[in-house]
């Protein structure tokens, strides 16, 4: 005879049952999270967010007479910024830009490509080398390339003595001098990044279209330049967008004698003391900044490429 089961026990086990356990570790997990998130956040608030918003906000003050800041809102500054020698400023630094990203590029795809297919070991050996000379201050490379390629610098000098060349060359204190620092100071934010894309590239896809029949210019054509392309892209927003900032290099390898978006903007804050247009032009700056970063998601891009 089948004895009936009691309502009330299998209620009781019901409740006595830790059910709750779940929701308890969920209100822990959430706490700690915001434990770990609200520092992070604070300082992002502090260093990141409120002085972007300072910069917006002072691009729509004047200026007067002497340079002060004066609170009454315009659009002047972004009137200013579309001036016809400010385009032109623009377009030289684009256009700068853009050979130095080309030159980092061709030489940092075969690079990267190279020591991917090395072992771990020539691999962290390789990478180190790229990455130890950044250790030492911008400048201090800089002007060992003026030692180098000046006037009366070492490569002009052997140059003369064996008979090559009559007269010195000019390698510096022109716009080539300038992409040449350029392609120099940031080559190694082009490395990282391809290295990165071609060493997550599965080998066995390699190995299968080996075995297929597929020649080396087949596998890099179908293969592995598709997968790199990531890589690629965050490579050149990496170079692309500091070499419109880096004020510095056209001051030391251009002499002065190009202006760029980074000259502009510090000339704004410390000769024409002008502080909401240099702003203004910040903003716009930022501005090309996210749309480059937008495109690079729509390609298929992950923001820990550009980390």
């Amino acid at each position: 005879m089948e004895i009936p089961k009691n309502d009330f026990s299998t209620k009781f086990k019901k409740h006595t049952t830790p059910t709750n356990q779940p929701a308890h570790n969920s209100i822990s997990e959430k706490i700690s999270k915001w434990i770990q998130i609200i520092p992070i956040s604070l300082w992002m608030m502090l260093l990141v967010v409120i002085p972007l918003m300072y910069v917006l906000v002072m691009s729509f003050m004047s200026r007067n007479y002497y340079g002060g800041i004066v609170y009454k809102f315009t659009l002047n500054n972004y009137v200013q910024v579309f001036n016809w020698q400010n385009l032109k400023i623009y377009g030289q630094s684009i256009w700068i830009g853009l050979m130095s990203t080309i030159i980092c590029l061709l030489i940092a795809y075969p690079f990267a490509l190279f020591t991917a297919q090395k072992g771990p070991i020539a691999k962290m050996i390789m990478i180190t080398l790229v990455i130890v000379p950044s250790v030492s201050n911008s400048l201090v490379r800089l002007f060992s390339w003026i030692t180098l390629l000046r006037r009366t610098g070492v490569i002009n000098t052997i140059l003369e003595k064996i008979g090559f060349i009559k007269q010195p060359l000019a390698l510096v204190y022109n716009t080539g001098g300038i992409v040449l620092g350029m392609s120099y100071l940031l080559l190694m934010f082009m490395i990282i990044p391809i290295f990165n894309s071609l060493d997550r590239i599965d080998h066995d896809l390699i190995e299968a279209a080996e075995d297929l029949g597929a020649s080396k210019w087949k596998i890099l054509q179908e293969i592995v330049i598709p997968l790199s392309m990531p890589g690629v892209f965050a490579g050149c927003i990496m170079v692309f967008i500091p070499s419109l900032g880096y004020f510095f290099v056209s001051d030391v390898m251009g002499g002065g004698t190009s202006i760029m978006m980074g000259n502009l903007i510090e000339n704004q804050f410390q000769v024409s003391r002008n502080w909401p247009f240099g702003a203004a032009i910040s903003v716009m700056l930022i501005v090309l900044t996210m749309i480059l970063l937008v495109l690079f998601q729509r390609r298929g891009g992950k923001m820990d490429d550009l980390g």
